[in-house]
């Protein structure tokens, strides 16, 4: 189905991914047409190995390599100078290309299997919630994808950091899979965190992102109770995501979510999903703390809850 121009949803450890031929432009743009994405945002190129991403790469640093070689099989893409492989398509225009060697045995043999890279960002429409397992992807598409292949639940659930390697300074883009703190060992230097718009566009960098289709409100963790008992007495259906120790009022919905952050970013966007279908206006939230995995599940959280366009 690659081959032919086909499109296929992957699993990854991040998210489930829409995945195209990369060389193959207009597969690529069928990409932007299925999830109604921009087609000036640029696609992660996913690969079997470190040889391969090279392929795609004009130069491929020694801290890519360092990179990679610590990282990868993982959630972590790499934005480097892009090699006459990467189309604009892939690159939105840009002289860059993010690559990454995803950590799932699935994936990987079919990039072994398929001998090059495809584009696969996230398997949803665009600026909606992530897919985790395969059936978040069938409800999202229906019979509009032919094929789904099922890996079981992403095991990370957040999607990759993004570096960016381009120049002399490395710089984080997108919080994920991997904390700042880790790439900073293995690099040695400090990494800024880019929070607003750069010069290079990467996928997750817009405002609203991430999205359900009820309101989403992040309120202090020791006020949630009392902000829910107001919206509710205000007439609203109100869920709250919260660890299970949390106290609700009655009558306010409860999807617990773990208070450890490495299990609060693999289940995150699931517990959004059920929080979502429940029928509820409203969904109320709280952000951990900044430190590991903490840092991806916050910039998820304020991109849902960021005033939607």
């Amino acid at each position: 189905m690659l081959n032919r121009g086909g499109l296929v949803a992957i699993p990854t450890e991040t998210v489930y991914g829409l995945a195209a031929d990369a060389r193959n432009e207009l597969a690529v743009r069928q990409i932007f047409a299925l999830k109604g994405r921009p087609s000036n945002h640029p696609l992660i190129v996913h690969v079997a190995d470190v040889a391969t991403a090279r392929q795609w790469s004009s130069h491929f640093s020694e801290k890519a390599e360092a990179l990679a070689k610590a990282f990868w099989p993982g959630p972590l893409t790499l934005i480097v100078k892009r090699s006459a492989l990467a189309t604009d398509a892939v690159t939105g225009g840009q002289d860059t290309v993010g690559l990454r060697v995803p950590n799932h045995p699935l994936t990987l043999e079919l990039l072994r299997e398929f001998g090059s890279g495809v584009a696969a960002p996230s398997a949803n429409r665009y600026g909606k919630i992530s897919p985790t397992t395969a059936a978040h992807v069938v409800s999202e598409f229906g019979k509009d994808l032919e094929l789904v292949l099922d890996g079981g639940p992403s095991s990370v659930g957040v999607e990759s950091t993004i570096v960016d390697l381009s120049t002399d300074q490395p710089r984080l883009l997108r919080p994920g899979g991997i904390s700042r703190e880790a790439i900073e060992r293995v690099l040695g230097e400090s990494v800024p965190l880019i929070s607003e718009a750069t010069d290079i566009r990467v996928p997750g960098q817009v405002q609203s992102h991430y999205a359900p289709r009820a309101g989403l409100l992040l309120i202090d963790a020791d006020k949630i109770t009392l902000e829910a008992q107001q919206y509710f007495d205000q007439g609203a259906r109100v869920a709250v995501i919260a660890p299970a120790q949390t106290h609700l009022p009655r009558g306010v919905k409860r999807f617990d979510i773990s208070s450890d952050v490495d299990v609060m970013a693999r289940e995150l966007y699931a517990v959004l999903r059920r929080a979502d279908a429940s029928g509820v206006d409203l969904i109320l939230a709280s952000l951990p703390g900044e430190a590991g995995a903490g840092l991806a599940v916050r910039d998820r959280l304020m991109r849902a809850a960021a005033p939607r366009k």
